[in-house]
């Protein structure tokens, strides 16, 4: 049995960049679609047997309709295909209010053929799966705050500890269910222990639920499809079954720059024996992130610009460079030249990061009455960075004429 598993769609990011004129989407929309377009045709194309999206299609729990259209678009092709496609609700899925549906209820609301949406724990055996030799167990996105609610907990350290003892209760309970003979596929929109984050942790909602690694470890299971975190990995490497987060589809921000992106088909042979193969999303647009300190005050933006990637290796990529200076540099950084420089990337960033001086340290075993105000003015214009040693020297002379009453000599 072929089985293909992705996750984290977020195909509403659309926080960089214009809107293409003829579609009226987004840019960055367009580069997840793309991303979802490589995976329905690999799901068609390799005639898997089932589809599992382990959670988060959108990024907004309540997305706009333009979006869903387009999300709608893919998931009927799959329909089309007759290819079985299980939909588990993460925590960008679920209603922001109770009582209210989730962003992909309306594939069973409208009977989609071969379409199954997953709102609730659940064990689902072949009846529910069109036939196919197979269980899945299903944990959508919990959300702390309403389990909280309903065991009547106050302290939230041990309401957590009792909602995640359930939980595992709960699998437990549909493991002793499931029939033994057949694979067992177990999907989940949590964290779990030992898990690496990537940069998502900008676009979670809400506190995680943290699954203990020996749950999602357990040899019953044939495969392991997660979602939730967006850094691509394998929870029991080389070991059975597979734990896996694909990650997700696209890069969502700099926190991800330099992550590449996957999707999975994995091979179920028997009940012990899964193969997986990781397929490389190609055509991610780039993201470079760039951070430099100003050392000097002379020649700032050729600095900056030597900090910068070429032009060429900036084509179409989304492009931050981060500076840190003084504060009292700020006019000598010439925006628009970087800009120009950066001009065919898809879009740059200039974050500034003006800093004032730290105090000026006096040296060990000198007290500041011992130092003159000369010697203590000498100290402050090396504090400052300051490198031309004439110039220096110029500045002391004229504090001397000031302080000593001295004629200044304004050649070093």
């Amino acid at each position: 049995m072929k089985l293909l598993h992705f996750a984290d769609a977020h195909i509403d990011m659309a926080n960089y960049g214009r809107h293409d004129p003829q579609s009226g989407l987004p840019f960055r929309v367009l580069d997840f679609l793309k991303s979802l377009d490589i995976i329905v045709d690999t799901a068609i194309s390799k005639k898997v047997d089932l589809v599992l999206f382990a959670g988060d299609a959108y990024k907004d729990r309540s997305p706009a309709p333009t979006f869903q259209r387009e999300w709608g678009k893919r998931i009927i092709r799959l329909s089309l295909a007759k290819i079985p496609t299980l939909l588990l609700v993460g925590n960008h899925d679920i209603s922001p209010a109770a009582g209210r549906a989730n962003a992909v209820q309306e594939f069973d609301t409208l009977q989609v053929p071969y379409v199954r949406v997953l709102n609730k724990p659940q064990l689902l055996t072949p009846k529910d799966l069109w036939d196919l030799p197979l269980q899945v167990i299903a944990l959508p996105w919990i959300a702390r705050s309403g389990l909280m609610a309903s065991t009547g907990e106050t302290n939230s350290t041990e309401a957590i500890s009792r909602i995640e003892d359930n939980v595992s209760g709960l699998v437990e309970q549909y493991l002793v269910e499931a029939e033994p003979s057949l694979p067992i596929v177990f999907t989940a929109h949590a964290s779990v222990e030992g898990a690496r984050y990537g940069g998502e942790r900008l676009v979670m909602l809400g506190n995680d639920l943290v699954l203990s690694g020996s749950l999602v470890r357990n040899p019953r299971f044939s495969y392991v499809a997660l979602g939730h975190i967006h850094k691509p990995q394998d929870l029991n490497q080389g070991g059975q079954p597979p734990v896996i987060y694909p990650g997700s589809i696209e890069r969502v921000d700099f926190g991800e720059a330099m992550d590449e992106k996957y999707f999975i088909l994995a091979e179920i042979e028997s009940a012990r024996d899964t193969k997986v193969e990781w397929i490389k999303i190609a055509g991610i647009r780039p993201f470079i992130d760039r951070q430099t300190v100003l050392q000097s005050s002379e020649r700032v933006t050729e600095a900056l610009i030597t900090a910068l990637p070429s032009p060429e290796e900036m084509t179409e990529a989304i492009v931050r460079l981060t500076v840190e200076y003084p504060r009292e540099w700020d006019s000598l950084i010439d925006e628009t030249a970087l800009r120009v420089h950066a001009r065919e990337a898809f879009e740059f960033h200039l974050v500034k990061r003006p800093k004032l001086d730290a105090r000026v340290r006096i040296p060990e075993g000198q007290a500041v009455s011992s130092l003159s105000p000369l010697d203590l003015l000498d100290q402050y214009w090396r504090a400052m960075k300051m490198e031309n040693e004439a110039e220096i020297e110029v500045l002391q002379n004229l504090a001397r004429e000031v302080i000593l009453n001295e004629p200044a000599s304004l050649t070093p």
